[in-house]
């Protein structure tokens, strides 16, 4: 086959078209270099004027990337301390266990419609759900309650009434003794499980396990101790106090409102033994098929789900706001610009004169305001990653810096440098060069 691409050189082995183009892409290439070149040598050339012009672009690139750092650092901090206080493959039932924003008439009705989850519904479960590997029951005091030690009293302890199964549904890790077992909540045997909290102020130096403190105006025996947790949003999580489900009727009456605690055997089936447990406590309310179910049924997963698109909806609100200190900063390049090419009249006028064309000229100028704009977009992740890594440091949560920021800040800062050098670039192409070579 022959035809206009198929033409060959002088030597006939090779189409001319190959060489021609890459001949073509060379010459772009040195020109672009050349470029490149003058722009940096004027950006040098002006040191100072060049920095202070890279303080706008560097803020507001370091706020951007800052704002969205503590934002997801935000999201993987809470989602993390929920999974790892809740445990891996669990969910659990309750009147009302969803989160994310409910408006007024929303929760009213929740609150109306929703009914409490019983004892006698966690039996329901464990027989009619087989992929539920682990079922249990948790329930947290009314308020909070003082617990003594002879003269030392803990304040505003939080009491978790609990089957001695919890331990193997959600995380549970004890720095000393066990947890409780069967038979102590069977026979109701006043045993506790305590915080480091509790620990520190009752029990200073002393080794707690075997020790007696006092609840409601009962003795409990200490017989574990959990290792600390630390705070989470600024709440303490060692300040807890757990004692068998049956003991905790006795001290705060019969119970009504429940947690029901669920573990699948992995992953894979933890959506099916959801599903298995909301139809088995369906069966047991006996709600209509076309009914709203009385309950809430939460995961992890589907906490995770909602602080995310709560962290989402203040990304959408914030970032807009930060980025409002880049479009100053643009507006300080054009300005410099303008500036510079008030200075460089005559030299745009002697390279017009010996040839230059306008798009030379636009390309220069656009090159430089980029590479300006560029360079305070690099520098400012480089100070965002040093704020973020000082804050992770001194601080319990986290700042992650995702690739979606870097791109968006770098993306930004050098379409802000384009969109505003375009003016100034234009103005510099369209100097007469006999009147730029007569400016002094």
């Amino acid at each position: 086959m022959t035809g206009p691409a198929m033409k060959t050189n002088k030597t006939g082995n090779m189409p001319a078209w190959p060489v021609l183009a890459f001949r073509r892409m060379r010459n772009w290439m040195v020109f672009y270099w050349e470029i490149f070149k003058i722009s940096m040598s004027a950006i040098w050339a002006h040191k100072l004027r060049s920095v202070l012009t890279l303080l706008g672009i560097i803020i507001g690139v370091a706020s951007v990337v800052c704002v969205g750092a503590s934002i997801e650092g935000f999201r993987v901090y809470v989602t993390s301390t929920i999974t790892k206080t809740l445990g891996a493959n669990t969910f659990f039932i309750a009147k009302i266990a969803r989160t994310g924003h409910l408006s007024r008439e929303e929760w009213e009705k929740l609150v109306r419609t929703h009914k409490n989850v019983k004892k006698e519904e966690m039996f329901a479960v464990e027989r009619n759900c087989p992929d539920c590997a682990t079922v249990g029951i948790l329930q947290r005091g009314w308020g909070s309650s003082d617990v003594k030690n002879r003269s030392q009293v803990f304040y505003d302890a939080s009491v978790l009434g609990a089957t001695s199964n919890i331990n193997r549904i959600q995380n549970i890790d004890l720095e000393d003794g066990r947890f409780i077992y069967e038979n102590e909540v069977q026979h109701s045997m006043f045993v506790c499980v305590i915080g480091t909290d509790i620990r520190d102020k009752l029990f200073p130096g002393v080794n707690a396990l075997g020790k007696t403190v006092k609840l409601k105006g009962y003795d409990f025996s200490v017989v574990g101790i959990e290792a600390r947790k630390g705070t989470f949003m600024g709440q303490s999580q060692d300040n807890l106090i757990w004692i068998p489900i049956s003991v905790y009727e006795k001290l705060y009456g019969i119970l009504r409102n429940i947690s029901i605690r669920v573990k699948a055997p992995d992953e894979v089936r933890l959506q099916t033994a959801q599903e298995q447990a909301r139809v088995a406590l369906r069966a047991f309310r006996k709600i209509r098929p076309n009914a709203e179910d009385t309950f809430d049924v939460m995961s992890p997963q589907g906490i995770s789900e909602s602080v995310g698109q709560f962290t989402g909806a203040i990304t959408m609100v914030v970032t807009p706001i930060t980025l409002i200190s880049l479009l100053v900063g643009g507006i300080v390049v054009m300005n410099i610009m303008l500036v510079s090419v008030t200075e460089r009249t005559k030299e745009i006028g002697l390279r017009k004169s010996i040839g230059a064309r306008q798009l030379d000229i636009l390309l220069q100028f656009v090159l430089e305001s980029v590479v300006l704009s560029s360079l305070g977009g690099f520098f400012g992740l480089m100070l965002a990653y040093g704020i973020s890594a000082a804050i992770t440091q001194t601080t319990p949560v986290p700042m992650s810096i995702s690739f979606g920021y870097i791109f968006l800040s770098l993306i930004v800062s050098g379409g802000i440098g384009l969109i505003f050098g375009i003016y100034p670039a234009y103005r510099a192409s369209k100097l007469d060069p006999i009147v730029a070579l007569q400016k002094e």
